[in-house]
């Protein structure tokens, strides 16, 4: 009324009612996380910190069981065997004859043109496809090569005279391989080789050193610019890096990483969760890059080469060849994908992820009225939370943040792994995508090659299919079990 006493406006209470950035995550105001006014400077408080009252919630994470994963030795001879089975069906497919005609025609007298083929080229791409396996037996038998020194012996002379059978039977073949073909199509025998050497030899992992926060205002073009004027290897580098990548190779298997929840109270812990987060991203990138050329190679030799060393007068189905390498392809991916990323390590990824959190940008000028605070290093964000990095302003999304707001590799990894199924879901949808159509063109196939070749391949695929499908049905009930601390989710510790 007029002249009476005026309550405090809207803006008034709304700033006296909303709790500082100690009410939410607690913490001294020396590290520059003090709420942020219109003046852009920090307004410090007096009062004691109130993290009791707000505090992140602790991650819990769910137990799941041991499944049974095949050994490298017995997944190797399983993966040689499939290849071997997709270079039968793609000769199958090339050289195939109408072998029903009378005897009297030429072309009836076997089921495939033998005497086009060419074994030593048959030979060569069955020595290379059977590389792991023969690296594998070769690992096994050196991690267990503890005893008395006759079976050391034993051991080292078995492991020559099979690495050196390997390598003649390769130079045997090449040798008679360049004497009845042009330059042209031997270059494309070592082409894997070449692209190789660069992808993983010469790569380095950018996640090591973490990188200044860019201005989300900016281009960081001085950055294009030191990589520019970056020098060229050399060939000492070459021939170093070269000899570290073998010897990673003859060594034993690399270490895989473990999690540990870090206790909240902390103060190093968003330190350690992003250096734990650094640590199995680059591992993850590993697995994909050995997964991404080994199918890559599979399919390559399977039912690529041997396409570039059929003569110009044989006829074959381009089409149904060119699916045939799509196809194998897909089916190495997955059965490598399986194995190198099993639900153990699925769910350590998803573990360190719910650890990490994620931030959302946001417009400028949305929430100008809620509290907005200094992303700070040091302290763990909890959910909802404003904070203004690198003149951009960010919102706390998971429940227990400690990502770097402008670092797109975080918000990455956990829009991957946050969810735990999400790389089994996906595999699984692939794999059954590729049986569903290869069952319809089984149904339509019209001719004896086609139908012998998805026959074959897709009993190898049932097997692949009914392992994904395995994991999924149990690491779905697994997950799905409601969370606590004395049943089958436990709490960080």
């Amino acid at each position: 009324m007029p002249g009476g006493r005026r309550g405090p406006s809207r803006q008034q209470i709304s700033r006296s009612a909303l709790p500082s950035l100690q009410t939410l995550v607690g913490g001294n105001l020396s590290n520059g996380t003090g709420l942020r006014s219109r003046s852009s400077n920090s307004v410090g408080l007096s009062a004691p910190p109130l993290s009791a009252l707000i505090t992140p919630e602790p991650v819990r994470h769910s137990r799941i069981p041991e499944l049974p994963l095949d050994s490298s030795l017995l997944f190797e001879f399983l993966l040689f065997l499939y290849l071997l089975v997709a270079l039968f069906v793609q000769y199958i497919n090339i050289y195939r004859t109408v072998w029903w005609y009378p005897y009297s025609h030429p072309a009836a007298s076997t089921s495939l043109n033998f005497h086009l083929m060419d074994y030593h080229l048959a030979i060569f791409i069955t020595v290379m496809l059977a590389r792991r396996l023969v690296w594998t037996i070769v690992s096994e038998v050196s991690q267990s090569s503890g005893g008395s020194l006759v079976r050391y012996v034993v051991l080292i002379a078995a492991r020559l005279s099979l690495l050196t059978l390997c390598g003649w039977v390769l130079c045997w073949t090449l040798v008679n391989l360049c004497k009845n073909h042009s330059v042209l199509n031997l270059l494309f025998l070592g082409y894997p080789f070449g692209v190789y050497v660069p992808l993983c030899c010469f790569h380095q992992e950018g996640g090591k050193s973490q990188a200044a926060p860019v201005d989300c205002d900016y281009q960081a073009d001085h950055q294009q610019t030191d990589l520019a004027e970056a020098p060229f290897f050399r060939p000492r580098d070459f021939l170093f890096l070269l000899r570290e990548n073998l010897r990673e190779q003859f060594s034993s298997p690399p270490h895989t990483p473990t999690h540990t929840c870090p206790p909240d109270t902390h103060t190093h812990t968003p330190e350690l969760i992003r250096s734990e987060v650094e640590e199995l991203k680059s591992d993850f990138n590993r697995r994909i890059k050995e997964v991404l050329f080994n199918s890559l190679f599979s399919a390559y030799y399977v039912a690529f080469l041997p396409l570039c060393f059929v003569k110009s007068t044989q006829y074959y189905d381009m089409r149904w060849s060119c699916e045939h390498l799509i196809m194998v392809w897909i089916n190495a991916f997955v059965m490598l994908m399986s194995q190198l990323l099993p639900p153990s390590y699925c769910d350590l990824l998803h573990r360190s992820a719910a650890h990490l959190g994620r931030w959302q940008k946001l417009e400028h000028g949305s929430y100008s009225n809620a509290p907005q605070h200094v992303w700070s290093e040091s302290t763990i964000w909890p959910q909802g939370v404003l904070v203004r990095h690198s003149r951009c302003l960010y919102k706390a999304v998971g429940p227990y943040n400690v990502a770097l707001p402008s670092d797109v590799s975080h918000a990455r990894f956990y829009f991957l792994f946050h969810k735990p199924l999400r790389i089994l879901n996906l595999l699984i949808w692939i794999e059954s995508s590729v049986v569903l159509y290869q069952l319809y063109s089984l149904l339509r196939s019209e001719h004896w090659n086609h139908t012998l070749s998805l026959g074959l391949i897709l009993f190898c695929n049932y097997y692949v299919l009914f392992k994904l499908l395995r994991d999924r049905i149990v690491l779905g009930k697994a997950y799905s079990y409601p969370l606590s601390s004395n049943g089958l989710g436990l709490k960080s510790q």
